[in-house]
């Protein structure tokens, strides 16, 4: 989910720029809706934005619990409908202008988040031979709050058989005194496609990071091909800024593409540059991981990866109908 309180940008401590809108002010039992972006996935324009679609579910001692459901279906005339578009409280899904055969979702932040001791979900469905496209309007602050324990931000993605689903999310950031375990998890059928990317920058401008903790697991055909999990921050175990994990980077990233050719012509594990390398899953399916001293070179090298790959194979996708 997004947050947009602020126009204002975030960076690494090095200094290059990151999107970033949201602020510690806001307690957890009162926050305000926020101006937000549209169109295609930025952070650069504004306009107004309605309500979630389903009324949020009110903040607790426990923290708030919203979950924002998405489904998409093949029309049978070679686009893809929405025939469920919801959110709750901070998740704010909306449909914009497509492309072609492709739907695309805008994730919205209606309100700050996640704080301490909120539940946030997000649940992706795509259907057979349906294409979708979900981004997000800002980066994710992960922001300390009035209730103990950490926040919780767990992604479900589903795509069945000839369906194509790209997960494009902005960056998380996790600012200092936060607490937050993310989980994505991808449950595909054996001919989908997937393009997921995840970026994580550890703290704001010249602040230390809080605690973060993700686990991405992918399965292809009811097989795990990928499951790993990166605790980075105070209260982490011991090495993760060491040389063999981040090496005191600030900003880290992983890309799964997962495409039935893969099966084929499997991709060759190789360096892609400073930073990042390329490693084939077991399936049809490759793993590009990368840190980076900033957010802006750390999508440089994920986009350059993901055009490496698309050049892989020229040809048209099969027709799984």
């Amino acid at each position: 989910m997004t947050t947009a309180a602020s126009p204002q940008a975030a960076a690494s401590p090095q200094g290059a720029a990151a999107p970033a809108t949201g602020t510690a002010t806001a307690p957890a039992t009162a926050r305000a809706p926020e101006a937000v972006s549209d169109g295609q996935p930025a952070t650069t324009t504004a306009v107004r934005v309605a309500p979630a679609t389903t009324a949020p579910q009110p903040a607790t001692s426990a923290g708030v619990r919203a979950t924002a459901r998405i489904v998409a279906r093949h029309d049978g005339r070679g686009g893809t409908v929405l025939p469920v578009l919801a959110g709750e409280g901070p998740l704010a899904p909306r449909r914009t202008r497509g492309s072609g055969a492709e739907a695309r979702v805008l994730l919205v932040g209606a309100m700050s988040g996640p704080l301490g001791g909120d539940r946030l979900t997000v649940e992706a469905r795509v259907e057979a031979a349906a294409r979708l496209r979900i981004g997000s309007a800002a980066a994710t602050i992960a922001l300390p709050g009035q209730v103990p324990g950490p926040a919780r931000y767990d992604v479900r993605l589903t795509v069945a058989d000839g369906g194509d689903l790209h997960w494009l999310p902005e960056q998380l950031i996790s600012a200092h005194g936060s607490d937050l375990y993310v989980t994505t998890r991808a449950d595909l059928a054996p001919t989908a496609r997937l393009v997921l990317r995840e970026e994580q920058v550890l703290g704001r401008a010249a602040e230390q990071p809080g605690r973060l903790t993700s686990r991405l697991a992918v399965r292809i055909g009811g097989r795990t091909v990928l499951d790993q999990e990166l605790a980075c921050g105070p209260g982490a175990p011991g090495g993760w800024d060491g040389p063999a994990v981040l090496a005191g980077h600030r900003a880290v990233g992983q890309l799964v593409v997962v495409r039935p050719e893969f099966a084929r012509a499997p991709m060759t594990a190789r360096v892609l540059g400073e930073g990042a390398a390329l490693v084939p899953l077991a399936g049809p399916a490759a793993l590009v991981s990368a840190v980076a001293p900033d957010a802006l070179r750390l999508r440089r090298l994920l986009d350059e990866a993901l055009t490496e790959l698309d050049g892989s194979f020229a040809g048209p996708p099969e027709d799984p109908r």
